[in-house]
């Protein structure tokens, strides 16, 4: 079972995250988001020993100008949200990133997408609402592709994911569900979450 938790700060966060074992760190560089964070913080990452976590960087058709500047040397994967294409991913790869691609998931067509994408090294099915808390579709969970290479997102909780689990789901994406506000995350929750995980492990 893999874990990734999103829209972490880079100075309140990350240790705890790397202490806990969590899998993959995501840190969103998107304006809009109230997670964003600023590309100055960047350097604070490199003070830490990430141990067996991995860092991501949340983008949306990033520039390769943005992606040699501030990811490149300081990310492990890039995660990619808006429009790219197969061929894109490709580019940006052969940097040395690995990619997690994002495919949003409204109806049951739209989780072929992936198929487009073999080249990426993780999928994730995630919900039209950039960031907004809106829940995966229940229906639809037992239609993904089962194997630790995808990941799902979407409203994902400490109350909800041993059922989800139990569809077939092994790669859990969280983060507004870690939250006590909006861009913050709770320390608590994040514990508790994790306890449950090692709970329902196999």
């Amino acid at each position: 079972m893999k874990l990734k938790i999103c829209g972490l700060n880079p100075v309140r966060d990350v240790q705890l995250c790397i202490d806990l074992k969590v899998d993959y760190l995501g840190f969103v560089f998107y304006e809009k988001s109230p997670r964003n964070v600023d590309t100055s913080d960047i350097n604070i990452l490199s003070k830490y020993d990430k141990r067996k976590s991995a860092f991501v960087a949340v983008t949306v058709n990033p520039s390769d100008d943005f992606i040699r500047k501030n990811i490149l040397g300081n990310f492990d994967f890039i995660q990619l949200h808006g429009t790219e294409t197969k061929e894109r991913v490709a580019d940006i790869k052969s940097t040395g990133l690995k990619i997690i691609k994002a495919i949003k998931v409204e109806k049951e067509k739209d989780i072929g997408k992936y198929k487009d994408f073999d080249n990426a090294d993780i999928i994730l099915f995630d919900t039209p609402a950039m960031e907004k808390s809106l829940e995966f579709p229940k229906n639809l969970i037992t239609k993904l592709p089962i194997d630790i290479k995808y990941a799902l997102a979407g409203s994902i909780s400490e109350d909800n994911v041993e059922n989800i689990k139990k569809l077939g789901v092994n790669f859990f994406d969280l983060s507004s569900s870690l939250e006590s506000q909006l861009g913050y995350k709770n320390h608590n929750k994040i514990k508790s979450f994790i306890n449950k995980i090692n709970e329902i492990k196999d």
